[in-house]
C-alpha cells in the first residue's frame, strides 16, 4: 500500500446474495475498478450494528438526494436486521478494496440511485437494483443491491464500525441458514486460485456465478495468502498420490532416455527400478511446483522464518453450505484436468492445465474440515487490516 491509497468497501445486500447475484457484482467491481481486493468477510449483523450503521448512512456529501438516502436508511433497518419472525440473522458480504482513489472508483462502479435513471446496465445498481415508483409518486419497491461510501472520510467511519463488530457478527456463519429436519447439510471449501488474481478480470466473479447454480449458500469468505507451511500441509495427501501415479511413467521415460543414450535395450525389471527411483524425484518436483504456484515461494528455498510467512500470491477462500454440498460443487468445477472436463464446467471454461485450473474444491466433508482448519477460515483479518490502515484501536 502506498501513501495515496484508500480503503473502499462494498456491502452486498442480503437479497442480492439470496438471488445469487454475488458473482455478477464482483465481476463488475473487479473489471470496472481494477483495484486490489484486500479483505472479504461474511456478516450476520445484530440489531445494534444495523442501527448504528443506519444512523450514519445519511450524508450531506452523498450525491444522491435526501429522499433516496432516507430510503436507504430504512432499507438497512428493514433488511439488514434479524428476521422479526424467526430471529434468523441475514447474510451480508463485505468486500474491501485498496488503491489510488479507491472510494471514487468503487462508488462509480456501484452507481447512484436516481429518479431519472439513464442508461440501464451501466452500473451495478442499474443492473441489480430497483427503484419503482407508482403513478402517485409513492415508492412501490426499493432494492439498492449494494452499499458503498461516497467519500474517503465516510468510508473510514463506516469501516471502523463494521470492523468493531467483525469478531462478534462476522466470520463463519454456519448457523445462519435454517434447514428442514434431517437435511443432509454439508460444508465444503472452494479456493479461487492465484491465477484468477494475476491481473484484474471477471474470472473470480464468473466462478462464483457458475457455482451459484448449485443452489448452495455462501457462509464464509476470506482473502488469504497461503504460507509454504500451510501449502505443504494442505496438499500433503497429494504427494503420495503423485508418487504412486508417476512411478510407472517416470520409469518408462527414464528407460527410453537411457536406451537412446547408450544404444541398447533395457528389460522391464530395470524400468521398474528406475520408476521407484525417478518416480519419487519427479513427484516431489511436481509437488514443489504446486506449493510454489499457490504461495509464490519455492519450498526448497524457504527458511524456518519464511515457511510460516504469508505467501506472495493471493487467493479467495469460500465456504458453501447445503445438502450434498461436496458433490454439487465438484460437479460444477469439473475434473482436475481441464482437457477432460465436460463443457460448461469451471475448469473446462477457465482452466489451463492440471495445476492452473482456476479453483480447488474439497473432495469430502472430512477434507473440507481439515482444509478449512489449515487456512484458518474463521480468522478475522478484516479488523486488523482496518486498524493497521487507520492506525486506530476500535
Amino acid at each position: 500500500m502506498s501513501g495515496s491509497d484508500q480503503l473502499a468497501y462494498v456491502l452486498i445486500n442480503p437479497y442480492t446474495i439470496f438471488k445469487s447475484r454475488t458473482g455478477g457484482v464482483i465481476t463488475r467491481l473487479f473489471t470496472r475498478t481494477a483495484l486490489d481486493l484486500v479483505a472479504a468477510r461474511m456478516f450476520a449483523p445484530n440489531r445494534e450494528l444495523v442501527e448504528q450503521y443506519a444512523e450514519i448512512v445519511v450524508s450531506t456529501k452523498d450525491p444522491q438526494d435526501r429522499k433516496i438516502q432516507d430510503l436507504i436508511r430504512q432499507y438497512i433497518l428493514d433488511n439488514y436486521s434479524p428476521d422479526p419472525k424467526t430471529g434468523a440473522r441475514r447474510r451480508v458480504m463485505m468486500l474491501v478494496f485498496c488503491g489510488d482513489n479507491a472510494v471514487k472508483k468503487v462508488r462509480e462502479a456501484v452507481g447512484n440511485i436516481r429518479p431519472d435513471k439513464g442508461a440501464a446496465g451501466e452500473t451495478i445498481r442499474d443492473t441489480y437494483g430497483d427503484y419503482i415508483v407508482a403513478v402517485d409518486g409513492q415508492v412501490k419497491y426499493f432494492e439498492p443491491a449494494v452499499l458503498a461510501a461516497p467519500t474517503a472520510d465516510e468510508a473510514e467511519i463506516k469501516l471502523k464500525l463494521w470492523a468493531k463488530y467483525s469478531e462478534s457478527d462476522g466470520g463463519y456463519l454456519d448457523k445462519a441458514i435454517i434447514y428442514p429436519k434431517n437435511a443432509n447439510v454439508e460444508h465444503t471449501l472452494v479456493l479461487l486460485k492465484p491465477d484468477n488474481f494475476r491481473f484484474p478480470s471477471g474470472r473470480p466473479g464468473n466462478i462464483l456465478d457458475m457455482l451459484s447454480r448449485t443452489g448452495l449458500y455462501i457462509v464464509a469468505i476470506k482473502v488469504h495468502r497461503m504460507s509454504v507451511a500451510e501449502a505443504m500441509e494442505f496438499y500433503g495427501p497429494v504427494r503420495d498420490v503423485l508418487r504412486d501415479k508417476l512411478r510407472d511413467i517416470s520409469g518408462q521415460r527414464a528407460r527410453i532416455a537411457l536406451e537412446k543414450e547408450f544404444g541398447f535395450g533395457l528389460n522391464p525389471e530395470v524400468e521398474r527400478k528406475l520408476g521407484e527411483i525417478m518416480g519419487i524425484q519427479f513427484a516431489d518436483q511436481q509437488f514443489n511446483q504446486i506449493v510454489q504456484f499457490m504461495t509464490g515461494r519455492k519450498p526448497e528455498d524457504a527458511s524456518q522464518t519464511t515457511m510460516a510467512q504469508p505467501g506472495l500470491e493471493k487467493m479467495v477462500a469460500v465456504v458453501y453450505q447445503g445438502p450434498d454440498a461436496v458433490n454439487k460443487i465438484r460437479g460444477v468445477l469439473g475434473p482436475t484436468d481441464p482437457r477432460k472436463a465436460p463443457p460448461g464446467t469451471i475448469r473446462r471454461e477457465l482452466g489451463q492445465d492440471i495445476m492452473v485450473n482456476a479453483a480447488h474444491a474439497s473432495d469430502s466433508v472430512d477434507n473440507a474440515k481439515r482444509e478449512m482448519g489449515i487456512i484458518k477460515i474463521t480468522e478475522d483479518n478484516l479488523k486488523p487490516l482496518v486498524e493497521e490502515f487507520y492506525k486506530c484501536k476500535l
